[in-house]
């Protein structure tokens, strides 16, 4: 096993911990680090065969049905006591980059609604600023892509229509049925006025930036984990 792959073990575990005590809805969401925690929850599955758990997208949710987990619709929850996923960038400020995976609205929302919400990242997610390795995503209703793409590049942003790279081929469509754009940036900036910016376009939807939405992040390292806490 690799360094890396260590680490995401490492984090992975570190939060299955944090889900043992009274906890009966568990969000889960999505990326290869929560892909080890689904991997861990299933090798333990009797401890939460009484558990209900609330997926971020429908590939998170095929992964714990075919634990045999019980899974709800986001639609039917009120609130969500636990809700554990992974982050592209993280920022000394618990500030994050999400939407790798173009979950990231659906995430958003089961973080809102939680008690409790908890990142699990390997080191080489950590960054000086958000942006730094990765692009922003955009998720953006169908109708509005071409306008908002244009819009965004006529305010001087670098932007590109994410496209897939395999199965079947042209826009990514999200499963909340957005297409995605990716803003890349080539220096820091605000993150809460580029959201309020983001967020005040007609079409956009929700965005990857994910402000003020940590309650904990743990670090994964080869040899052992950083907990960042509010």
């Amino acid at each position: 096993m690799d360094e890396i792959n260590r680490a995401k073990n490492l984090a992975a575990k570190h939060a299955y911990n944090m889900i043992l005590p009274s906890h009966n809805i568990i969000g889960i969401g999505t990326g290869s680090t929560v892909e080890k925690l689904i991997e861990i929850l299933g090798a333990n599955k009797e401890v939460f065969q009484d558990k209900v758990f609330v997926a971020s997208s429908l590939d998170t949710a095929l992964k714990l049905r075919s634990y045999g987990f019980k899974v709800l619709s986001t639609s039917m929850i009120d609130e969500i006591d636990i809700y554990i996923d992974g982050a592209d960038e993280v920022d000394r400020d618990m500030n994050m980059i999400k939407g790798g995976g173009a979950a990231h609205v659906l995430e958003k929302i089961l973080a809102y609604y939680s008690k409790e919400r908890i990142y699990i990242v390997d080191y080489t997610k950590k960054v000086d600023y958000l942006g730094q390795k990765h692009p922003v995503p955009i998720e953006v209703l169908p109708e509005a892509l071409y306008p908002v793409y244009n819009k965004l590049s006529r305010l001087g942003y670098k932007v590109k229509i994410r496209l897939s790279g395999k199965g079947k081929y042209g826009v990514v469509i999200s499963d909340t049925r957005g297409a995605v754009i990716d803003l890349y940036l080539d220096r820091q900036v605000d993150p809460v006025k580029l959201d309020n910016i983001l967020l005040n376009i007609p079409g956009v939807v929700g965005t990857g930036l994910f402000i003020g939405l940590a309650d904990k992040i743990i670090i994964g390292y080869s040899d052992h984990v950083e907990v960042m806490e509010k």
